[in-house]
C-alpha cells in the first residue's frame, strides 16, 4: 500500500518509515520544512508538503494514498487543550475524505485514557466517556468517523523510548537537571507504561494492515514502571539527589509536568498482542535510561 504518514520525522515516525518500507509499503511523509524532505527522500519516502495547521494538506494526503498512519502531535503541554483540539480536526480531515473506501486510519491516543479504575491496568476495552482528559477528543472524532463509515482504528501509546527520548520522561530530566534534583511524588509507587519505539513502530504497521475499524491497540511492552525507580535512575546519570516531593511541591518543581507526574497509569497490552500477534522484543525502559547520555 501507499500510505500517508503524519509526523513522518517525529521519533516514532521515523521508525514507522523503514517499518513500513521494509514490509513492502510505500511512504508519503508530511512534512513542513526543507530539512525535514531531505530526511524523508533519504529514507526512501515520498514527500507531502503541509503540516497539522493546514487540514487542506491532510486531506490531499490522504485522498492520495491507500491508507493514513497518524503520528503528528504538537508537544506544547503549556497548551494542552489547544492542541488536542488541533489534533481532533486533524483526525476530522482525513477522516471526511476516506468515508466508504475501506481505506485504514491508524490514529493515536495515550494510555491514560483507559485508566479508569484506580490501581488497575488499562486494557484496549477500557474508556471512559466522561475522561476529562484533553486527549480524549481524539478518540471521540475517531469513533465519530466510524460510524460515517471510516475504517478508524487507534493506537494507545505509553512512554516510547529509546536511549536518546522517553516520552514525558524526557522533560523529567530537563527538569531535574535544571533544578539540580531528581524528584517523584510521595512514595513514588505510581507507575507509567512503557515500550520501546522500534516495537512500537511495528505494531503501527500490524495495526495498519489488520484494517479493523473500531479497534483500540495498546503500544505497550512494560505494563508500568514505578517513577521512583526512574527519577533514581536520572538521580544516578545527572549526579543529583533523588527525593520525594509532596503533591503541593511537585507543583512548583515539575512546572505542566505535575499533572502527570504523580498518575498511576498501568496498562495491559494483552489483547493487543493476542489479536496482532505483536511480541515486543526491543530493550527495556529502565535498560534505556542507563544508556542515555546524560
Amino acid at each position: 500500500m501507499r500510505i500517508f504518514l503524519t509526523g513522518a520525522t517525529g521519533f516514532i515516525g521515523t521508525a514507522i518509515v523503514p517499518e513500513l518500507i521494509q514490509a513492502g509499503h510505500q511512504v508519503l511523509g508530511l512534512t513542513r520544512s526543507e530539512e525535514g524532505a531531505k530526511t524523508l527522500l533519504a529514507a526512501g519516502a515520498e514527500v507531502h508538503r503541509g503540516d497539522l495547521s493546514d487540514l487542506e494538506s491532510l486531506r490531499r494526503g490522504a485522498e492520495m494514498t491507500d491508507g493514513v498512519i497518524h503520528t503528528a502531535f504538537t508537544h506544547d503541554f503549556s497548551n494542552f487543550l489547544a492542541v488536542c483540539e488541533q489534533d481532533r480536526k486533524a483526525i476530522e480531515a482525513m477522516g471526511s475524505v476516506l468515508a466508504g473506501s475501506n481505506r485504514p486510519l491508524v490514529i493515536t491516543s495515550g494510555t491514560g485514557l483507559g485508566n479508569t479504575v484506580p490501581g488497575q491496568p488499562a486494557t484496549e476495552e477500557d474508556f471512559d466517556p466522561n475522561n476529562p482528559h484533553p486527549r480524549a477528543v481524539s478518540e471521540f472524532a475517531g469513533a465519530a468517523l466510524v460510524e460515517r463509515g471510516v475504517n478508524v482504528s487507534v493506537v494507545r501509546l505509553p512512554q516510547v523510548h529509546d536511549p536518546v527520548k522517553q516520552g514525558l520522561i524526557t522533560y523529567a530530566v530537563a527538569v531535574a537537571r535544571e533544578k539540580g534534583l531528581s524528584a517523584y511524588v510521595g512514595d513514588g509507587a505510581n507507575r507509567w507504561p512503557a515500550a520501546h519505539v522500534l516495537d512500537v513502530a511495528r505494531l503501527y504497521r500490524l495495526a495498519l494492515e489488520k484494517r479493523e475499524a473500531g479497534s483500540r491497540y495498546h503500544a505497550v511492552a512494560e505494563e508500568g514502571v514505578p517513577l521512583r525507580e526512574i527519577a533514581e535512575v536520572v538521580g544516578r546519570g545527572l549526579k543529583v539527589p533523588v527525593v520525594s516531593l509532596s503533591p503541593e511541591e511537585a507543583q512548583s518543581h515539575f512546572g505542566w509536568l505535575a499533572m502527570f507526574a504523580g498518575w498511576d497509569l498501568p496498562a495491559s497490552s494483552t489483547q493487543t498482542r493476542k489479536k496482532l500477534n505483536w511480541h515486543p522484543t526491543g530493550p527495556k525502559l529502565i535498560a534505556d535510561l542507563e544508556q542515555m547520555r546524560f
